[in-house]
């Protein structure tokens, strides 16, 4: 079966550079330049992944990046021009999973697509495979079929959404480390930076659990430890 990969960039050498790269592996490319003809895509052709560049000309990256995580939860990697904090912590914070900075090593860029397929090989492996149900104070988090509910309201996560909740759940009463939870859910070394990265994601659960940012009932912050869940 074939691994059908969205790419995106209105640089056509750029797009034309990662279409070629992501051929020679075999991967099935769809390549545009332009954001609405992405669009109808993305509605029609069963995706794996996208490649996102953010700065557009019409709709940006990050739009159709919120777009997507309306309806898909496949992996979303951002490509970005700038290398300020605040547009990666963006990107994350509307549902992107990676993000690579121009100018990018082709093989780099590779590395990264196939760690994305990965985790969500092994995500969707997991939930075939696994037939536990959470179900404690309002959260219902159903491992089989990934869906989430909090209040009898279903949450729309994506994978690492999920993956970190599905940990934190899974140790309630216990402070799990921000290096913890980036080793097990992104499979890499963990450096000071990676902590902006998980408490966006953690950031963007409490968010959609309608938690209050100075005091939230479920996913409580032990400051310089982690997170954890109450028992």
């Amino acid at each position: 079966m074939s691994t059908n990969i969205l790419v995106v960039d209105d640089e056509r050498e750029i797009a034309d550079l990662v279409e070629l790269y992501l051929k020679n592996e075999n991967f099935t490319v769809y390549k545009y330049y332009r954001a609405q003809e992405a669009l109808k895509c993305i509605e029609n052709v069963p995706l794996d992944l996208a490649i996102l560049d953010i700065m557009l000309p019409e709709v940006s990256g990050l739009t159709i990046c919120q777009k997507i995580r309306k309806k898909y939860n496949f992996p979303v990697i951002m490509l970005t021009a700038k290398v300020e904090e605040t547009d990666k912590i963006t990107g994350l914070t509307l549902g992107a999973d990676d993000y690579i900075t121009k100018p990018f090593s082709p093989l780099e860029m590779l590395a990264r697509v196939k760690a994305q397929l990965r985790r969500f090989t092994k995500y969707n492996e997991k939930a075939q495979l696994n037939q536990e149900v959470i179900d404690f104070s309002g959260l219902i988090l159903n491992k089989n079929t990934h869906e989430c509910y909090f209040n009898e309201k279903k949450l729309h996560l994506t994978p690492t959404e999920f993956s970190i909740l599905r940990i934190l759940c899974e140790n309630r009463g216990q402070v799990i480390s921000s290096e913890q939870i980036f080793h097990e859910v992104w499979g890499e070394k963990y450096f000071v930076n990676s902590n902006n990265t998980v408490m966006v994601h953690i950031r963007h659960l409490r968010e959609k659990m309608n938690e209050p940012a100075g005091n939230p009932k479920m996913i409580k912050t032990v400051w310089g430890v982690g997170y954890k869940v109450e028992k």
